[in-house]
């Protein structure tokens, strides 16, 4: 056929059809991955992505938890927080609600609150296990006592942690608990770029250089190169490396990773500053 020239209408006609087949049968596939309360909803710029298992068109699923509390000030922190480490985060007030979700929603993870109206965590935790959901769950309750522990752990849960509580605690143990349920290894060594970091003899090495770190140096650099490419606020690395006594207004993140960053990354090509936000790292 000349360049230019137009298709007859039949030929034209079957080839539409061909696309709105393809089409309809990705459209499933696509939808699948969001819930029909995400629709609609801006994902958020920090993203942290699981690979699920190889398919033909490649696809990519968040991993997605599911925080139960009926204190608004502590799910909120929690939901912020859990949404700023990149996880897609639903919450629920109540355990009815709860364990509706957790019957139509495949979560990678659950933190329930015991205290609960309509129905409480533990009995909560029993019916999903009950009804064969085997969602990663973690116990978040004022309740401390050994009994409330063990009670907790008996009903179906996998971990418990009592409040009050550091959220980079209960950051590590999620994700603790999502490497169990996946059967991912926890890696010995750590790799962005030509940076490395080996977490058995806690060397570090820029290229073919070695560079020394102070503790707490070290402990920032591997923090970050567990999020690469993804922003960390400040916040986030005050949890990480220090606690709750340091007042988050402090310059004591600025002045940590300056020093971190004149020592691996002196072109200032890796450790970038996001304003306003926080800290990224990135292959040079």
């Amino acid at each position: 056929m000349e360049i230019g020239a137009r298709l007859p209408f039949r030929e034209m006609a079957g080839r539409r059809d061909q696309k709105e087949k393809c089409f309809l049968r990705l459209f499933p596939l696509i939808s699948g991955l969001r819930s029909k309360r995400a629709i609609g909803r801006r994902r958020p710029a920090s993203t942290l992505l699981l690979a699920r298992p190889a398919s033909p068109f490649n696809i990519i699923a968040i991993m997605r938890i599911l925080v139960v509390e009926d204190d608004s000030k502590i799910a909120s922190f929690v939901v912020k927080g859990l949404k700023q480490s990149g996880f897609a985060v639903d919450h629920s007030p109540d355990g009815e609600q709860a364990l509706a979700l957790a019957e139509t929603t495949p979560y990678d993870a659950a933190v329930v609150d015991i205290m609960l109206p309509k129905l409480d965590g533990l009995a909560v935790v029993q019916q999903m296990r009950e009804r064969n959901i085997r969602t990663p769950v973690i116990i978040l309750s004022a309740k401390a006592s050994v009994d409330d522990r063990v009670k907790g752990l008996q009903a179906g849960s996998d971990d418990y942690l009592t409040k009050p509580f550091a959220f980079s605690e209960l950051l590590a143990r999620i994700q603790a608990l999502i490497r169990r349920s996946t059967r991912a290894a926890e890696p010995t060594k750590l790799t962005v770029g030509d940076l490395t970091l080996d977490l058995l003899t806690r060397e570090v090495a820029r290229g073919m250089e070695k560079v020394e770190l102070q503790p707490r140096e070290f402990s920032l650099l591997e923090y970050l190169m567990r999020n690469a490419s993804r922003t960390v606020t400040k916040t986030m690395i005050l949890e990480h490396v220090w606690d709750y006594s340091f007042d988050p207004q402090t310059n004591v993140v600025d002045v940590l990773v300056h020093r971190l960053r004149a020592k691996v990354d002196p072109e200032k090509t890796r450790l970038h500053t996001i304003r306003g936000v926080g800290y990224a790292l990135r292959p040079a």
